[in-house]
Parts: C-alpha cells; sequence; structure tokens
C-alpha cells in the first residue's frame, strides 16, 4: 500500500519543491465547473505539488533587461514541460499500484470557464443531466490551499511558506485513499500590507472590492481581481488615449486600442513563449511585491543572502526619444554584408 510519506518522498525526487495532501470531502462547496468528482466520481484524494519559480527568473524583469526569462523559464517552461513530466510519472507510480490517478497541469485551454470563473457562451454542454460542460478545472491556488500547501493571498495568489508566490501548481486526482495535510490558518503569511495593490502597474488589484467563499470550511477572502484588464496589462499593454491610436498588440480585437506602457520597454507586444507568457509586467504587484514584502519580515523558509530589490523601480518614458544604446557588433565589422538594418532572422 502507497502511504503519503511515500508520495511526498517520490514527488520530490521527480522534481516538485513541496507536495500536499487533501481529502476528497474539502471539495464538498466546490462549484460543479471546479468540482473533482465530476471528473473522477471515485476520488479520495488529491495530491497537490509546487513548483518553485527562481527567484533570478525575476531578476532580469527587476534590472529591465531580461524579460523573456520569466515568461519562458519561470512560467512556461514550468507549466508546459517540467511540471507534465513529475505529474505524469508520480500518476504512474500510482496506476501501478492499482489506483486510477488523473495527472492536471496549470492550464487547460478547453476549459468551460473563463479566467473569471464565467461560463464562455457557446463553447461546450453537459453531455448528461447533472454532468458538468466540459472541460472542468479544478482551481489550482484553492486545490494549494485544500492540500496545505498556503493560503490564499489578498492578490488572490496562492503563497507558500517556501515560497511565497513564486509558485506554480500541479495536481493529481486519485482513488487512493492517503492521509491529508493540515490547511494552512489564513493569515499566517499575508498581513494585508497591500504592497500587491500599490505596485500592480494597472491597477487591476482594488483595495476596497473583494471576493468572500467558504473554502473547506474556511472564510476566505481576497481582491476582486480584475482580470480582463490584467490580461494586457500583464502584457505591458496601456490603454490610448482619445482621439490615441495604439499598436502594441497585433489581434484584431485589440488593434488600435492599446500601446506600451510605461512598464514596457518594447514598442509591441512580444510574441508567446511556450503557448503562454509575454509576461512584461514580470507579476510586478501580486508576485515581486509580495515577495518583497514577505521577505523583508523574515517569513518564508526560501532565504537569500541579499534583499531583491536594490534600488528604485524603472519606468519607460514614451513621451521621451528613445536612449541610445552603445553597442557595436562584438564579431563583424561596420562594412560587413551582415551589418543590415533590419534583419529579424534568428541563425543562433
Amino acid at each position: 500500500m502507497i502511504t503519503s510519506k511515500d508520495i511526498k518522498e517520490a514527488a520530490k525526487r521527480m522534481g516538485a519543491d513541496i507536495v500536499g495532501i487533501g481529502s476528497i470531502d474539502r471539495w464538498s462547496t466546490a462549484p460543479i465547473q471546479m468540482d473533482p468528482k465530476q471528473i473522477m466520481p471515485k476520488a479520495k484524494s488529491i495530491i497537490c505539488m509546487g513548483f518553485r519559480v527562481l527567484r533570478g527568473s525575476l531578476r532580469g524583469l527587476e534590472e529591465g533587461t531580461y524579460f523573456s526569462n520569466y515568461s519562458a523559464m519561470g512560467y512556461g517552461g514550468i507549466t508546459y514541460l517540467y511540471m507534465p513530466m513529475t505529474v505524469i510519472n508520480l500518476a504512474k507510480m500510482i496506476e501501478d499500484a492499482g489506483y486510477e490517478a488523473v495527472p492536471m497541469g496549470h492550464q487547460s485551454d478547453w476549459r468551460a470557464i473563463d479566467n473569471s470563473g464565467y461560463m464562455k457562451k457557446n463553447f461546450s454542454r453537459p453531455v448528461a443531466p447533472g454532468k458538468a460542460a466540459p472541460d472542468v478545472m479544478i482551481n489550482l491556488r484553492i486545490a494549494g490551499f485544500l492540500c496545505g500547501l498556503g493560503e490564499i493571498g489578498y492578490s488572490k495568489m496562492l503563497l507558500t511558506p517556501e515560497f511565497g508566490p513564486r509558485v506554480r501548481v500541479g495536481i493529481i486526482i486519485t482513488e487512493l485513499e492517503l492521509e491529508p495535510d493540515p490547511i494552512i490558518e489564513p493569515g499566517t503569511l499575508c498581513n494585508r500590507c497591500m504592497a500587491c495593490v500599490r505596485e500592480c502597474p494597472g491597477g487591476c488589484i482594488p483595495a476596497d472590492r473583494t471576493v468572500k467563499d467558504n473554502v473547506g470550511g474556511y472564510e476566505l477572502e481576497w481582491a476582486d481581481v480584475d482580470m480582463e484588464r490584467c490580461d494586457w496589462v500583464f502584457q505591458g499593454g496601456a490603454e490610448s488615449e482619445e482621439g490615441e491610436r495604439g499598436d502594441y498588440f497585433n489581434e484584431n480585437w485589440k488593434s488600435g486600442k492599446y500601446k506600451p506602457s510605461d512598464i514596457s520597454p518594447f514598442y509591441k507586444a512580444p510574441p508567446h513563449l511556450y503557448n503562454s507568457g509575454k509576461a512584461v509586467c514580470g507579476a510586478k504587484g501580486c508576485t515581486r511585491a509580495c515577495m518583497i514584502s514577505l521577505e523583508k519580515r523574515g517569513v518564508l523558509k526560501n532565504k537569500f543572502e541579499n534583499p531583491f530589490r536594490t534600488s528604485k523601480p524603472w519606468h519607460v518614458d514614451w513621451s521621451q526619444e528613445a536612449i541610445a544604446v552603445d553597442y557595436t557588433p562584438p564579431y563583424e565589422g561596420k562594412d560587413s554584408p551582415n551589418n543590415i538594418k533590419s534583419n529579424d532572422t534568428d541563425t543562433d
């Protein structure tokens, strides 16, 4: 018989940083579109694994010089490459013992609900009465809370004692009955300092509008985050002013509406990485500001020799001429046939 101790040791060997387990009864109040028993009616346990986002993946954003690393290595790479390997291999171990296991990564592009939890119009329909519309998508941050990995902070982010908000989550729904972990009491980490509110570049996290819900017998409250606004602020966009055309985004529905914001150095939104990303704002409020606050209070287990923020945050002034870069190509002279004004071909 596989025990909770066996599961945790195996998950960490396979690449998870932290592991928690919740009994299925903790999801008794879950809405139908987020109910794990809609996926596995005989589910007994949910295993939740946390994968750290390296603080170094945020360094280039903080300096304003290397933006793609967070989207690639701290977000998309974990979500689409690293996490699935661990989740799938742990599920194999459970199924080898004769218990069904459903591996679930961070995102489901087929889910029937949007980022705010509302049903997508004309997307899918239930196959029978009493069933959810496909695809069901478990709220992974809530799973982290119900499995004892951390608490839900004011920003709606999962905050863990080890890494604060620097964590991605994957889960396994299984018929295997395992000993659950205790739930971390709300308010253990988040002290409502509101750093996330102050530093969100788009004002997406309101200080005066919250969501309250009973989750696993606990009354939780977090900010009613404007997810639609967060979508384009996250990617470095700002609303164009009246009479002004902004072509920061190429998508038709955004065409002409948005310009680069003062936290984006890019003339146009850069391309996706691993089918996700464009995290140009670098989660400035909900992750970086929160992390800085938690580290200053000394409440995180993952400690560092030096503070993360060492200088005043930068901003791009788009009303001024661009700052010149004193740069000479290191390999060829100015008369090289390769020295052309525009070359978008990547041969590296």
